[in-house]
């Protein structure tokens, strides 16, 4: 059985883009890079809403970012070797190799994807996760927190959402980013939406 691992980079405080929308301040140096290739490798599947699916499809069609340094080459050689989910009721098509379409979320189809896999099953995007939180199918939070502070945008997590968490790993980075590992205890009463 996999766990579902709530995977992000944020600002300090909390958001994943500002905004306009706009993250490019998120993108990771070599050593942050790295650790988020260390985390991939337990990773049997991917879940995505279409916007972060979007993004990734970089991971295996952009050959310049994916042979621009060796660290971003084992990233997508990962991504690529791994199953991806995509919800989306506006995307036609997937464009990307071991790739699914569902047209909505489902928890108990997520569930059942959880008990069969090999491995752990991670989802992107702060708008799908909050879907997942609040279904209780989130079983840690893995955050690389950088050393920035945005001043509003997307949100990590929805608004309402209470939950208990253990720290279970933490790691500070050269550059000043900090990687959180929180396993979800519990959602507080009345968080489910």
């Amino acid at each position: 059985m996999g766990r579902l691992v709530y995977s992000v980079i944020a600002s300090l405080d909390g958001f994943i883009a500002d905004e306009a929308g706009d993250f490019s301040w998120a993108e990771p140096d070599a050593e942050v890079h790295q650790y988020a290739n260390d985390e991939l490798a337990g990773v049997a599947v991917h879940l995505y809403g279409r916007r972060t699916y979007e993004l990734m499809t970089a991971w295996e069609h952009d050959t310049e970012l994916i042979e621009g340094h060796p660290v971003t080459a084992e990233f997508a050689r990962v991504w690529q070797e791994a199953d991806k989910v995509v919800y989306s009721s506006t995307l036609d098509e997937v464009s990307t190799r071991r790739t699914t379409l569902r047209r909505h979320f489902d928890p108990a189809v997520v569930r059942r994807l959880k008990e069969e896999a090999d491995g752990d099953l991670l989802i992107g995007g702060p708008t799908l996760a909050a879907q997942a939180l609040r279904a209780g199918l989130v079983d840690e939070v893995s955050q690389v927190l950088l050393p920035i502070v945005i001043g509003g945008g997307l949100a990590v997590f929805p608004a309402g959402l209470r939950m208990d968490l253990e720290l279970v790993a933490e790691r500070r980075f050269a550059g000043g980013a900090v990687a959180l590992r929180h396993r979800v205890e519990r959602l507080a009463a009345g968080a489910e939406a």
